[in-house]
């Protein structure tokens, strides 16, 4: 269900389901060259859709796969991509990802280029601001590489439609662009009726296990924390994540905690810590993990809207009824062409992990 505002009154309808937009592709017209200008500002072009395509930085082999609609045209994958395709629904939608090649990468974002090379790519994905030497060695062996900016919406959208067009799929990725600004728009014009003093303090945890870190002001956890509502408690320190103390913690006392997917840990260990005993998220229990769908909810993806769904009616379930299992099969029906089962969905929403978490029966199958 989706909330829309109507004067003072806040009424319930399914999300619209963005219609497949009609392009020269499928009209049948012959296919171009296709032109890219990258991240870098450089011009790429292939003189057809890509065959054969690697993905070096981590989100990007499942948004390929999703603007793609299969597996089948990516042949290199990083290993923390292939991590995600295993723990997580990717592997039941596309089997044939988990043999994906990942033993190109010798190290952090590098390649190993005579590797590389032996995959044949078309063109492959790489950080376009991590400096030039991720990208030279690849271009002086004469591939076609793009390289990509990523970490908020607007460089979201851009890879997708990057991704789109290079696979000669740009309706796809239309498709799941308008989605994202149709759910965006209706949840903020909800959370604007929403006073300051009723929108609860939130931590994101980016890692736990090891070291306390959080996400900062300019992160998109920062960015979708305030689109449902929330206050991200460790915005206006510092930009970015950063590292902060149990003392930091327990003075900021969020009222609910974030246990992000990019560690092990899980809300009982933080229940189970006993210098956070005190803590409003704890004592409530309001900590959640946050969920892992073909990738991990936690960065910016195609499936965000997702995301922001299921923080929204975390944060104001008086607010925001939105039938998130209802959404979540249709969009992997129109998306994927795949039908969620109820474990499926279980498995995506952590079921098991915060299923004893305040307010999170709203999740459970009916």
């Amino acid at each position: 269900m989706i909330v829309a505002v109507l004067g003072s009154a806040v009424a319930c309808a399914g999300v619209p389901v963005p219609p497949q937009p009609q392009s020269a592709a499928t009209q049948g017209a012959t296919p171009e060259s296709i032109t890219i200008v990258d991240g870098r500002g450089k011009t790429i072009t292939l003189e057809q859709p890509a065959e054969r395509a690697v993905t070096i930085p981590i989100p990007s082999a499942a948004i390929l796969m999703a603007m793609d609609g299969t597996a089948k045209h990516l042949v290199g994958m990083h290993p923390l991509s292939m991590a995600a395709v295993q723990e997580g629904i990717l592997q039941r939608i596309y089997p044939e990802a988990v043999t994906i090649a990942t033993d190109f990468i010798q190290s952090g974002f590098s390649p190993n280029v005579e590797s590389l090379l032996t995959l044949d790519p078309d063109v492959v994905f790489q950080w376009a601001d991590m400096g030039d030497d991720l990208l030279d060695p690849m271009e002086n062996a004469g591939l076609k590489v793009i390289g990509i900016k990523y970490g908020d919406q607007e460089g979201l959208e851009n890879l997708m439609r990057t991704k789109g067009r290079v696979l000669g799929k740009p309706d796809k990725a239309a498709r799941i662009i308008e989605y994202h600004h149709t759910v965006r728009d209706n949840i903020a014009q909800a959370v604007t009726a929403i006073p300051d003093d009723q929108k609860p303090g939130v931590l994101y945890f980016l890692r736990y296990v090891e070291q306390l870190r959080v996400a900062g002001t300019g992160t998109y956890n920062d960015f979708y924390i305030n689109l449902a509502g929330g206050k991200n408690v460790a915005a206006g320190r510092t930009s970015g994540f950063y590292d902060v103390s149990p003392e930091q913690i327990l003075a900021w006392d969020p009222e609910i905690i974030l246990v992000g997917g990019f560690d092990s840990a899980t809300p009982q260990d933080v229940y189970n810590n006993p210098l956070f005993a005190s803590v409003s998220a704890v004592v409530n229990r309001r900590v959640y993990k946050v969920p892992l769908g073909s990738y991990r909810w936690d960065p910016p993806s195609h499936e965000s809207p997702l995301m922001w769904m299921w923080l929204a009616d975390l944060l104001h379930p008086d607010v925001f009824d939105y039938e998130l299992r209802a959404e979540m099969k249709d969009f992997y029906q129109w998306g994927y062409s795949y039908d969620l089962t109820q474990a499926d969905i279980d498995g995506i929403l952590h079921m098991p992990l915060n299923r004893d978490a305040a307010g999170y029966g709203q999740f459970a199958a009916r």
